[in-house]
């Protein structure tokens, strides 16, 4: 069993990737779960007469990929403090989400670890959403 100090984090270190394919299920059934029932996350005319391809990912679930990056970095034991993004570009139902990331600061003292996430979406790796997380590693 390893302690949370024999675990070394250094600065730069990979976050593992997490992924998603969201199909339009998917879309519903954390639309329900959440309450969000906006039409451009299912309604591909209503999505479309707004500008958009098609129903779009809901804000929220690219938090909750961001919140699985770093909650996996974290391990057993560990615990996420923080999560914050923003989301960059839409993406829809189809596209793979795939999130990463790099330990950005590691402080000593506390044992906090600030991580830095990107999530990029689609065949083109698209940037969706940039934000940060911060997490006590177990």
């Amino acid at each position: 069993m390893t302690s949370r100090r024999e675990r070394q984090v250094v600065v730069g270190q990979a976050v593992l990737p997490v992924e998603l394919t969201p199909d339009a299920i998917t879309l519903l059934r954390f639309g329900a779960v959440t309450r969000n029932a906006h039409l451009i996350h299912y309604d591909t005319e209503f999505a479309r007469s707004e500008g958009l391809a098609g129903p779009v990912v809901m804000a929220q679930l690219h938090g909750c990929l961001f919140h699985r990056a770093a909650a996996e970095f974290a391990g057993a034991g560990g615990r996420v403090r923080e999560v914050g993004w923003r989301n960059r570009a839409p993406a829809h139902v189809g596209d793979r989400l795939v999130v990463t990331g790099t330990v950005q600061s590691v402080d000593a003292s506390s044992g906090a670890v600030t991580l830095d996430l990107v999530e990029r979406c689609g065949a083109d790796g698209v940037v969706c959403c940039r934000g940060r997380a911060v997490v006590i590693p177990g």
